[in-house]
Formats: structure tokens, sequence, C-alpha cells
């Protein structure tokens, strides 16, 4: 397959013979894997400023409840009368903030930029196996964000049922104000998004297997394009059972039925529905929602291994691990969600069963910690801005994975299950871990995408900025949770034992606003960046990995001639013998006889025998 990709890519993808492209065809309606990436990358940072925002107003309620401020009267209209946000409003914006982050930043934004730009670059493609399928997908996606921030500007306001859209709020239309017209809408932009993943996923997949160029087998393949491959994997078998959910909440909001509903009166009505069963919606939902957790986290931590072994100068520690603790996570990803639903009344032998594969997938996970820090160990490190987000996601995948084990545990769930311990828990080991791990790559790839450098100066203040600002505001919540503060809570100061915690309310409200500035010396590093920033060499960081051998300035099929030969894996830094400290996986063996050692040729034996006798001449 790779040799018939070669023969084609000489005879119709030189660049010079290329039509020219229109404005439309070329930054809009692209087909180009790297276009498409930029949109991916350039919506998702648009989306993630816009639940930043939402996620500032929300905490300013909770930092200072009984407190009018006026302004935002001036730009929230009646959700927000006399200065103060609507209690309805409130948990729209809880709601919102977190469908955001979850799905359109840290899913499309990461997975959708990441994927497009290095599976062809990486394992040595033209594009991908369907640039049409791959347009779709990035439209797809665009059209489900313009409808999901719509919501803000119908008249009954956005979705309000959290973003777990949980019935019987999401599934009765008159319930409360948000679960009208803005849960309809919401409906329809996660059944878009949803399409989008699919077909999105398909093309990745499809791609890795079929496109690789001569010499790149699964175990050249960098660590980065294992993870966005079982990524599409995940999500390929787990997104459609949310489409199901969805359906059949369309049905019961519209059509009478009952698949969620039973003995409900609303506003002093009983409700006609009868049999129905609102954890039948947390099953559907959570068999997505945790393998989500892992669509999320493994590109993040494919990113962070590539780019951890290059700023460490070392080969990347346990590389087979690493490969078969991802093959791990995804194949528990899909047995644990359970442990969403230990306070529903589960049978206790079930959510032992939960409790126990809940506890064997913190295996995996532990691994790769373990791989990060044994290859950072007496490494050479260059702390650029991307080795500073990348250790930091590290930082944040422990310490956030640690309470996970608390929260894994029935008994102890039982106490913690939605409260503010919940929130740390998962805004550390996913929200802030695959931000960082999105950061790194965006820092590490800008001189791919953009063919200029990110200021490095920005880039530090941003880290330390973002770094302890998460800390500061994710940190203080496990203690909130343990003394029994309840999530998306309106005001604390109703309940005593609740009222101490308002002041450090005020302290992450305020950890979370100079977080917030800190995202707009990235913004303006990033925009500045791509028009003014200094001009990128090839191979900036010394890489191995296929993406740098390409010429710096973007040509249509990604290599001007031939597509470059593969001839050993992608973590040969610092090897003993060699004069420069990478060898990119392009050089073949022959013109490194001094630093081959016998394993490097994967059990070929005329090559180790090549080696022998040349190490026996040499002395080596």
């Amino acid at each position: 397959m790779s040799s018939t990709v070669i023969s084609h890519s000489a005879e119709h993808h030189d660049s010079h013979g290329h039509h020219q492209e229109s404005f439309i065809s070329k930054y809009i309606f692209s087909g180009d894997h790297k276009m498409i990436a930029k949109q991916f990358l350039i919506t998702g940072i648009f989306m993630a400023v816009f639940a930043m925002i939402l996620s500032i107003l929300f905490r300013i309620q909770l930092a200072w409840p009984d407190k009018e401020f006026p302004i935002l009267e001036v730009f929230l209209g009646k959700w927000a009368e006399g200065g103060r946000i609507a209690p309805d409003f409130f948990l729209s914006l809880v709601t919102i903030h977190g469908t955001i982050m979850v799905f359109f930043v840290l899913t499309a934004g990461l997975s959708g930029t990441f994927s497009n730009l290095l599976i062809p670059y990486q394992i040595g493609a033209r594009d991908m196996a369907s640039p049409l399928m791959n347009m779709l997908s990035y439209w797809m996606f665009f059209v489900a964000s313009v409808i999901m921030i719509a919501s803000f500007f119908v008249e009954s306001g956005p979705a309000s049922a959290g973003w777990t859209i949980y019935p019987p709020l999401s599934a009765v239309p008159t319930a409360i104000a948000g679960s009208a017209t803005g849960m309809t809408l919401w409906l329809v932009s996660m059944v878009l998004f949803v399409a989008s993943q699919l077909i999105g996923g398909i093309n990745y997949v499809s791609t890795i297997l079929n496109m690789r160029t001569k010499g790149m087998d699964l175990w050249k393949m960098p660590l980065t394009i294992w993870a966005f491959f079982l990524t599409a994997i995940v999500g390929m078998l787990s997104f459609p059972v949310l489409v199901s959910a969805v359906v059949l909440l369309i049905f019961d909001r519209s059509f009478g039925t009952s698949f969620y509903l039973s003995d409900l009166v609303v506003q002093g009505q009983i409700l006609p529905n009868e049999g129905g069963s609102p954890i039948l919606f947390q099953h559907l939902f959570w068999f997505l929602g945790h393998p989500e957790v892992y669509i999320v986290v493994m590109p993040a931590l494919g990113l962070t291994s590539e780019v951890i072994s290059t700023n460490s100068r070392k080969p990347i520690f346990g590389y087979h691990a690493m490969v078969y603790s991802l093959i791990g996570i995804t194949v528990l990803s899909f047995i644990v969600w359970g442990h969403h639903m230990f306070v529903t009344g589960m049978n206790p032998f079930l959510g032992g069963v939960f409790m126990i594969t809940t506890l064997i997938i913190a295996v995996p996970s532990a691994v790769k910690a373990f791989n990060y820090m044994a290859t950072l160990w007496r490494g050479n490190i260059r702390f650029t801005p991307a080795m500073m987000f990348a250790i930091g996601l590290v930082s944040f995948f422990i310490s956030g994975g640690l309470t996970g084990l608390f929260l894994g545990n029935a008994a102890l769930d039982i106490n913690l299950h939605d409260t503010y311990f919940v929130v740390a828990h998962f805004h550390l080991v996913m929200g802030s871990a695959s931000i960082f791990g999105m950061l790194c790559g965006v820092y590490h790839w800008f001189p791919k995408m953009f063919g200029r450098m990110m200021n490095t100066k920005l880039g530090y203040l941003h880290f330390w900025m973002t770094f302890i600002g998460a800390y500061l505001v994710f940190f203080p919540m496990h203690f909130m949770g343990i003394d029994g503060v309840p999530r998306r809570y309106y005001a604390f100061t109703e309940f005593a034992f609740m009222e101490k915690w308002v002041s450090v309310n005020m302290l992450i409200t305020w950890a979370a606003i100079v977080a917030g500035l800190g995202q707009v010396a990235f913004l303006f590093n990033f925009f500045y960046s791509i028009f003014f920033g200094e001009r990128a060499p090839q191979n900036p960081w010394k890489s191995n990995t296929l993406e740098w051998t390409t010429p710096v300035e973007h040509i249509h099929g990604n290599w001007p001639g031939e597509i470059p030969t593969v001839h050993r894996w992608p973590y040969d830094y610092s090897k003993p013998g060699h004069d420069e400290d990478f060898i990119p996986q392009t050089v073949p063996f022959s013109e490194t006889m001094s630093s081959n050692f016998l394993h490097d040729f994967e059990g070929n034996e005329e090559a180790e025998r090549i080696q022998t006798e040349w190490d026996a001449q040499n002395k080596k």
C-alpha cells in the first residue's frame, strides 16, 4: 500500500504542478489536513475563551453571593437584573461551561487539531484517507458550536440541566426555563457534534491503518499516533450510545414517550408518563461519559510523550509498556462507567465489580506517570514552554489521579458524590491535565503549523500564571467536598456550616481571574506570532519524527518529492557513539554503524550479522 502511495505522490502531487487554489478553497472549505487542523484549533480556542468567561461569571456569584454588580445587567440583561445573576441562569452557565469544555474544546479542539495535523505528517502520508470527510467533520463541529452558543439568544435561555443533562429536567420542556428551547438546541448541537467526531474517527483509523509510508510498521509509530488511533476507536464505539440516549430524550420531550419519565408532577399538574426510569439515561450517558474522559486525556498523553522525550534528549522510557498501557486504558474504559452511579441504588455486587475495574484502570495510568518521570530522570532537559506544560500535565495527572482512588471506592463515593471533591478531581485529572497537554502541543508544533516561533518569555509567563492559578482554584475544593459542600449550588449563605467557605470561594475566584488573565498573554502570543513571529527553521527542536522532514512552507502533499522511508523508531535520542544527540527516523542503520545495537534490527538476522562483523572489525 505504501509503495503505491509513494509512486502516486511523485507523479501527481508535485507542489509546483498543483493548481492555484482560491481563498475559499484554501482557507474555508479546505480539504488539506494542515488547514483543517488550524480551523479546529482556532475554533477550539474561541470556544475555550467563551467557556472561561462563563466560568468567571458563576465564580463571581459564588464569591460575592449578596453583592450587586451593575455591569452584569448591562451585558446579561434580564439574566442579571439588579446586577445579580439569576438562579436559573447560574445553572445555565455551569451547564454550557461544562459542555463546551468537555466536548468542544477538550475533544474536538484537542483531537481535531492534532490528529489532523500529525497523523499524515508522522506516518508519512500525503493527506487523510478522505479529505472530503475531513472537511465535513470540521464544518459539522463548527455548526454545532454556533448552535450551542446561539442558545444564549433564545428567550427561555440556554440549557440548564447540568452538562450531564439528567432527566427529568432535560426531558420535561416545562420543568424550568432552561428545559425549553435552549435544551432542544443543546440536543441538536450534540447530535451534530457526535456526527463530526464519528466521521473524523473513521478517517483517522483508516489513514493510520492504510497509509503508512514504507518501513513505518506499528512499532515504529510515535506514541502520539498510537494515542490518536486508540482515541478514535474509543470514540467510534462510545459516541453512538450518546446519540441513542439523545434520540430517546427527544422522544420523551416531543412525542409523549416515557423512556426516562414516570410519576411526575410539574407545577401541580400530574404528567401522564409512566414506566420510565431516569437511571436508564445515566447508564447510556456514562457509557459514553467515562470513555470520554480518556478520549480527552489520551491525545494529551500522546503529545506529552513526544514533547518530554524530545526535550529530555532521551528515548521514551518503556515504549512498549506505554503502548500496552494505552491499549489497557482503551479496553478498561468501557467497563467502569458505573462508578458514576454508586448512589443510584445499584446492586452492591454490581457496585463492587465497577469499583474493582475502576481501581484496576489506575494501573496503566500509573505506568504512564512512572514512565514519564523515568524519562525525565537525569535527562538533558530543555525547559521550553512546551516542556513546561508537559511537566505540568504530569503533575496534574498524578495529583488528580490520586483523588480518583477515593471516588472509585463505593463506600467513600457515597459521601463525596456531587460535592466539590468531584469538581476538584475531574478538573485536575481531566480538565487541567488535558488543557496543559493541548497547550504543550500548541507550543511544540506551532512552528510546523504556521512556520514561525512563539515568544518564549510570554510562554513562561503563560505557564506560571496558569499552573499556579489552576492549583489555587481546584486544590481547595477537595477540602470543601470533604466538608460536604455540594456542587452547582447558587449560594452557600443559606447554610450555616457552609458560610465559612465563602472566603475560600473568594480566593478561588480571584485565582480564576488571574489564571484567565494568563490566557490573554497566550492569545496575544499566539495571534501575534502567526503574523510577526520569528521565522522557524525546518527542525527547531531537533526531533526525529517525519513531520520535521517536510519544508517549512506548506505544500500540497507535504513532501515535494517521494515520501521518506522509515528505518527506525522515533526515540533515538542521545545514542552512544553518534555525533549528534538525535537520529531522525529516515536515517538508515548503515549510516550509524558506530551507534547501532543488535536489538535495533528487530530480529533481522542479515542486518545483525553485518553489524556484528562491523563491531568486530572496529572493536566496538
